[in-house]
């Protein structure tokens, strides 16, 4: 599961403080933090894999995908949600040179493909995405995502510790 934080964008210093997807004291979605609820939804369920894909268990043939993506846009003008960032979950951190490529780059596209509904619906103007190797910690690779409205920052997100158990080859 990420380790999603939600930093809040003010100056002249950001706050970061841990998302726990947005949850009030009451069991409650916190409804001031939609659009932060709706990108770590986002990348938090399960695209369906291409198929040929790589999967993480070589014994199964699951490509997942979330159940309400099935007929989505017929139904109510929605897009496919979900991320194909489960497919590094066995992973290792791999440079260009390899097969499937480098893993941070594989990172760095599947956080892009959840987030471009937002901005193809018109709830977000653009995002920034930076995919990179921990630098205390060359095991670990951190996502950091700036959603804009207009040309200001919403939100923006650091996953830090989603790949904490990926080896290195």
């Amino acid at each position: 599961m990420p380790d999603p934080r939600l930093v809040i964008v003010r100056a002249p210093d950001p706050i970061q403080t841990t998302l726990d997807w947005l949850i009030l004291p009451n069991g409650l979605l916190d409804e001031t933090k939609a659009l932060a609820t709706a990108v770590t939804v986002a990348l938090g369920t399960d695209g369906l894999a291409d198929v040929g894909e790589v999967l993480p268990d070589p014994d199964s043939d699951d490509r997942r995908g979330w159940w309400g993506n099935l007929d989505a846009q017929e139904l109510y003008g929605g897009w496919d949600l979900g991320s194909r960032l489960w497919l590094m979950s066995r992973a290792k951190i791999t440079d260009v040179g390899s097969r499937e490529g480098a893993t941070v780059g594989r990172i760095d596209r599947y956080i892009r493909e959840a987030l471009d509904p937002f901005v193809l619906g018109g709830i977000a103007t653009r995002y920034d995405v930076q995919v990179t190797r921990d630098r205390n910690d060359h095991n670990k690779i951190v996502a950091e995502i700036v959603i804009y409205r207009g040309p200001k920052p919403a939100v923006a997100l650091r996953f830090q510790s989603l790949w904490d158990d990926i080896g290195t080859g």
